[in-house]
């Protein structure tokens, strides 16, 4: 059955927009130096420069001076000669050590229940009216600090409080200077849904989101609200949600989530779109075309330090009637290489991956495989320049493609997909039946009653509560 949405008034009159902000980015700890070279020894060899001992300069036979104030005896036996030194090979440099990555904090949601489903628009409104009582009733403690099991005292106290203002403890459990499982149990549900992993320990990510003030949660629900208002976008029995914060990809069957698949969405300097669209043919092997914005932001850049770079990436220049030119023909101290069209040939270093996920839009943007996989398993992923890479996308597509005939078994699974993909040849699929996909940008959301879930503004374009108190502040004439 085809429901559709279509809100006429805004939670606030603003414009829908999406542009770019910086967001925080885990710090990343100092490689370690070796220690320094031991002194070398009076009787060592001469060396080379930078203390390396050269293997081609002879070794000095120099004898060994008479000590001061004695001489020789006539007739004697001549001095013996000092001993020839040994050269001593140099002890290796210890290797770095790269410094272990930080431990990973954030969790795919395994939430059966669709970020945006029909009713999510009026929920979050009416879940933004909650947290603006929260406001105005002096909002929660944002001084909360690093707790968990076994502690006892105040601070598990002023923890308590924090997580039964916002819904996470009943009032009954509010008190109480002990730590116990009614409380754990609320920090894991507070973890769920900030999109963190379900420790139990405030620390972290955790404690940050614990100490976020009540209005800025105000703030990403309003600003929320008003993204949804006036959304016209139709929930199939089978749909796509991309919310951009969450950096996720939700398959939606019959009203609930089938499948969660990690993301990686467009960093704040080139944003991804809010934007619905049909989901209607899966590429395989599919060729790259360079956006003019990256050739002349990186491409040109690149072709003036390495002129072999684009030979060693497979892209090929090709002019307006598809002839291939000579990366040496073109002057790379102008941007006339944006009059061309460059395309990356299919094939393992292809920037797409092996799968690129059709959706024709106005803005070109689309659903993709990538070779940097190793992406996936940071917690920030806001590395794209606006298309969305998707994690599992073998088992994404073959989602994607249930009930379209073809394939060597008569169907297009996963095994099926990657037998053709080593024929190496581009290879189009239509889909038998379009699916909608929406890609949304929700930094607070809700589905019901009770605490709403909430993700970093990365773009930062909640001003709902700034347009607001601006208003507020503004002179009445």
């Amino acid at each position: 059955m085809m429901l559709r949405v279509l809100v006429a008034a805004a939670l606030v009159g603003l414009p829908l927009l999406v542009s770019g902000a910086l967001a925080q980015t885990p710090a990343i700890p100092a490689a370690s130096t070796a220690s320094p070279a031991a002194p070398a020894s009076p009787a060592s060899a001469p060396s080379a420069p930078d203390g390396l001992v050269s293997p081609f300069l002879p070794t000095p036979n120099v004898a060994a001076p008479a000590p001061m104030g004695a001489e020789a005896t006539p007739g004697g036996p001549p001095p013996a000669a000092a001993p020839i030194p040994v050269d001593t090979p140099a002890a290796p440099k210890p290797k770095k050590v790269a410094p272990p990555p930080p431990p990973r904090e954030t969790a795919l949601s395994d939430d059966p229940a669709p970020t945006l489903q029909p009713e999510t628009f009026f929920a979050t409104a009416k879940a933004s009216e909650r947290y603006s009582a929260i406001v105005d009733a002096g909002g929660w403690p944002t001084d909360i600090v690093a707790i968990g099991p076994g502690t006892t005292g105040p601070a598990v106290a002023k923890l308590r409080k924090r997580l039964m203002i916002e819904g996470y403890l009943d009032a009954a459990q509010a008190g109480g200077l002990a730590w116990d499982a009614a409380l754990t149990t609320a920090v894991k549900r507070f973890q769920s849904h900030m999109g963190l992993r379900q420790t139990g320990v405030v620390s972290g990510a955790t404690l940050k989101a614990m100490n976020v003030p009540a209005r800025e949660r105000f703030n990403e629900l309003a600003s929320s609200a008003n993204r949804l208002a006036g959304l016209n976008f139709s929930f199939d029995q089978r749909y796509v949600v991309v919310n951009l914060p969450s950096t996720s990809v939700e398959a939606v069957e019959n009203g609930r989530v089938v499948h969660h698949y990690i993301a990686i969405v467009g960093d704040p300097e080139h944003p991804s779109p809010e934007i619905s669209a049909q989901i209607q043919v899966i590429n395989l092997n599919p060729t790259w075309t360079v956006p003019i914005s990256i050739i002349k932001k990186e491409i040109i850049p690149r072709m003036q330090r390495d002129p072999g770079y684009l030979t060693r990436a497979k892209i090929r220049i090709l002019d307006g009637s598809g002839q291939e030119i000579n990366p040496k023909s073109v002057n790379w101290s102008t941007e006339r290489a944006a009059n061309y069209t460059l395309r990356q040939d299919s094939g393992a270093g292809n920037s797409l991956g092996s799968i690129r996920i059709g959706m024709p839009n106005k803005l070109a943007v689309y659903m993709h495989d990538t070779p940097s996989k190793g992406l996936f398993g940071a917690d920030y992923r806001f590395l794209s320049h606006g298309c969305v890479r998707v994690q599992g996308v073998y088992d994404y597509a073959a989602w994607l493609l249930e009930g379209t005939p073809g394939g060597p078994g008569g169907v297009w699974d996963k095994a099926a997909m990657e037998a053709k993909i080593k024929e190496g040849a581009p290879f189009d699929i239509k889909l038998a039946r379009a699916v909608p996909v929406i890609w949304v940008y929700l930094t607070g959301w809700s589905n019901g009653d009770g605490p709403a879930q909430f993700r970093d503004d990365v773009y930062g374009v909640d001003t709902v509560a700034e347009a607001q108190a601006s208003a507020q502040s503004s002179p009445v004439r």
